[in-house]
């Protein structure tokens, strides 16, 4: 409830569902409160990749 632009619970069963994997930056602070506050700890935040390892450069590495 603290972020349902980003977060959404499932009516039948409560689990967490994910509506904006990429919130926006002035949401950030609302979502990491909603981290903290979950009392499952069923959400978590991931840092955003760089860009390029999004855009496939050969810096990138491929996890074993």
């Amino acid at each position: 409830m603290t972020v349902p632009e980003v977060f959404d619970q499932d009516d039948e069963d409560g689990l967490v569902l994910l509506r904006r994997p990429a919130p926006p930056a002035d949401a950030l602070d609302r979502v990491r409160l909603a981290v903290e506050l979950c009392p499952a700890g069923a959400i978590s935040v991931a840092p955003r990749p760089e860009r390029s390892a999004v855009a496939g450069s050969s810096e990138a590495s491929a996890a074993p």
